[in-house]
């Protein structure tokens, strides 16, 4: 396998285990924490639109509300001006995740580049952010950056 790939794709499994590892300490699943940070951004959007927002399906997005619907985190309203559309809207428990869920982002974060240096840490979000713009080119998808919600 290609050294690039091959360290890459082992980094990706262990970096998720940690991201999961500390979303399951909140009661979520790994991209639960996506959906409640675009709410946290601007409540109230359909899941259509929180689907492009995260470069995933509108049924993913469904399938992740209706997991957070039953846990209490968000809740689905009917928009006032369109009655065929459905807004998710954050419940105070999904407020309340917002800082403990960045707390513990950012400390996992701090924890897995604590030997890199300033330089390579810039120069490593620089790679990355121009191999992420590759490969969204190749297949299609837009370059800004945005995690997904992993299936």
């Amino acid at each position: 396998m290609p050294e690039f790939l091959d360290l890459h794709g082992r980094t990706s499994k262990l970096v998720r285990a940690l991201a999961d590892r500390d979303m399951r300490r909140h009661g979520l699943h790994l991209g639960q924490n996506l959906v409640l940070a675009a709410l946290w951004d601007d409540d109230g959007r359909t899941p259509g639109e929180m689907a492009a927002a995260l470069n995933v399906t509108t049924p993913t997005v469904v399938k992740a509300a209706n997991r957070m619907a039953a846990a209490g985190l968000l809740e689905r309203r009917r928009d006032e001006q369109d009655l065929r559309l459905v807004r998710l809207w954050l419940t105070e428990a999904g407020r309340a995740l917002q800082d403990p869920i960045e707390a513990d982002r950012k400390a996992l974060e701090d924890s897995i580049t604590a030997r890199l240096t300033p330089e390579e840490l810039a120069g490593l979000l620089a790679a990355l952010a121009k191999i992420h713009d590759t490969a969204a080119e190749l297949v299609g998808a837009p370059t800004d950056h945005t995690d997904a919600i992993p299936d």
